[in-house]
């Protein structure tokens, strides 16, 4: 198998995951850093004991290190030319999410991706845990039904500062997509349209709307309803979101920190008439698989080295793009959007 020699791009605090993945893997290999600021870069080898050049250019490090594999652990705003050069110069690329700042610049890289015949892959760790892969099998088994709703919930107060406290839509753009891919994740559909109702609390530190109300159609008929603000001090929900998922014979609910309940109706016909009681349904958790940012890259690696998409491939990470920029362009106009017409 050949070894995949990995240029690391944007050497925030968020490398040293990315890092230490890398480090554990017999085929993978660092063989540059790159940061805008190379002091960075320097400072970040120095105290991983990294001996690889560094740049502050990535052309510069694509032209002068034999790497096939680009890690792009940027800010948002750098992520299309870090991706679209790696793509040009013949790297497959795995990335923070989100994709792009704007649609039309994720439906470019996607459209690159295609073209160059390489793989990017997005970072989507939500996905790799253990109740929420045991939440995704119930449904799919049919435990409760025929899926009607997906509810979550996300409310807390994050004091990151930084780029985040400028944006425009920190909320949203940076953080629900998580939730946004949850929803697709569990449900398996895709989304159809969006109406979001966007706004900024009293008390928020943030510069841009750092909360919102979502109201999604999605293509197997369910709704999928998102409450979220990133600006609330006191009762936090988990990072991955309080959920309540309902079907035509029960309910799942996940707090996202604890393993889910089920609930499911019990149909008696008694000669008054029909009386419904409800029994408590057991979820085996039982995947066995590494959790988090380890999970979302081994399957990842997995899939290049099986020459396959990765369940995150920007082909498919584009709807959970569009569910964002949709929401954002729909509290802009105040009016539903149709999420056919960005994919």
């Amino acid at each position: 198998m050949a070894k995949h020699k990995v240029l690391v791009v944007g050497c925030g605090s968020m490398s040293n995951t990315w890092l230490d993945y890398v480090e554990q893997r017999s085929d993978a290999e660092v063989v540059g850093l790159v940061d805008v600021y190379e002091e960075t870069a320097i400072a970040m080898a120095e105290r991983r004991g990294l001996d690889v050049p560094t740049f502050q250019d990535i052309e510069d490090a694509l032209s002068a290190t034999d790497a096939n594999l680009v890690f792009d652990i940027t800010i948002p705003d750098s992520h299309k030319q870090v991706v679209m050069t790696a793509l040009h110069a013949g790297c497959h690329v795995f990335g923070e999410k989100p994709m792009g700042t704007s649609m039309a610049d994720a439906a470019d890289m996607v459209r690159v991706a295609r073209a160059s015949g390489k793989r990017y892959a997005v970072m989507q760790n939500r996905r790799y845990l253990r109740q929420i892969r045991a939440v995704r099998a119930a449904v799919n088994y049919g435990a409760i039904g025929r899926l009607g709703a997906l509810y979550a919930d996300f409310f807390i107060g994050a004091h990151f500062g930084g780029f985040r406290d400028a944006m425009d839509n920190p909320l949203i753009l940076d953080m629900a997509i998580h939730t946004f891919d949850q929803a697709r994740f569990i449900s398996g559909a895709k989304p159809v349209s969006v109406y979001c109702q966007e706004f900024n609390p009293p008390g928020s530190w943030y510069q841009g709307n750092a909360a919102a109300i979502c109201i999604f159609e999605m293509s197997d008929g369910t709704v999928f309803c998102y409450r979220g603000a990133w600006c609330t001090e006191g009762f936090p929900t988990s990072w991955e979101s309080n959920w309540r998922i309902t079907g035509s014979e029960g309910t799942i609910l996940w707090d996202g920190r604890n393993d889910p309940t089920c609930e499911v109706a019990l149909l008696d016909r008694e000669p008054t008439g029909l009386h419904r009681e409800t029994r408590t349904v057991e979820i085996p958790v039982a995947w066995s698989g590494r959790e988090g940012h380890w999970g979302c890259l081994d399957e990842m690696f997995d899939a290049l080295n099986e020459g396959r998409p990765a369940e995150t491939e920007c082909t498919d990470n584009i709807y959970s793009v569009a569910m964002v920029f949709g929401a954002i362009e729909s509290a802009r106009i105040g009016q539903k959007v149709y999420l056919r017409n960005l994919v």
